[in-house]
């Protein structure tokens, strides 16, 4: 894959510089686990590659099982993920396909259920920035680095 665009994130330095500081803000409010799951989740659905590779190191990082990542994809139909968890995941497939969902009621009831309010918004911010840093990746046909080197972190 050929990236059509060499270097993006200077070509929009402003926007950019925005996006890492709503990402320092969601961080401050939302446990990393479910952040992590929810930028893979979401990477997963995209087919983005680049953000894939960079939040399972993250992931891994943080102490995040092989296993869990392994089976993120099958969410639904494993036992490894609390309900909070499960909520999130919910809501973040809800809300990267809203235009066929269009957040349903019922996945936001599991949200309000494991999810203060400010955590709530912050989980939805969480969802809207992974998605457009999918999009920002996979339009402009970023490629992940070789195994074994550091990508960004976003």
């Amino acid at each position: 894959m050929t990236p059509r665009i060499v270097d993006p994130m200077s070509k929009a330095a402003a926007g950019i510089k925005g996006m890492y500081a709503v990402e320092a803000a969601i961080a401050a409010n939302l446990d990393k686990t479910v952040l992590h799951l929810v930028k893979l989740r979401a990477s997963q659905i995209n087919g983005c590659a680049f953000c894939l590779h960079m939040h399972a190191r993250a992931a891994r990082a943080d102490g995040e099982t092989e296993m869990r990542i392994y089976l993120l994809d099958a969410w639904r139909e494993s036992t490894l993920y609390s309900a909070r968890e499960r909520a999130a995941l919910a809501w973040t497939e809800a809300l990267t396909d809203v235009a066929r969902t269009g957040a349903p009621d019922e996945d936001y009831a599991l949200v309000e259920a494991s999810f203060d309010e400010t955590e709530r918004v912050h989980l939805t911010l969480a969802i809207g920035a992974i998605n457009l840093w999918n999009r920002l990746q996979v339009g402009l046909r970023a490629v992940h680095p070789p195994e074994g080197s550091h990508g960004h972190s976003v």
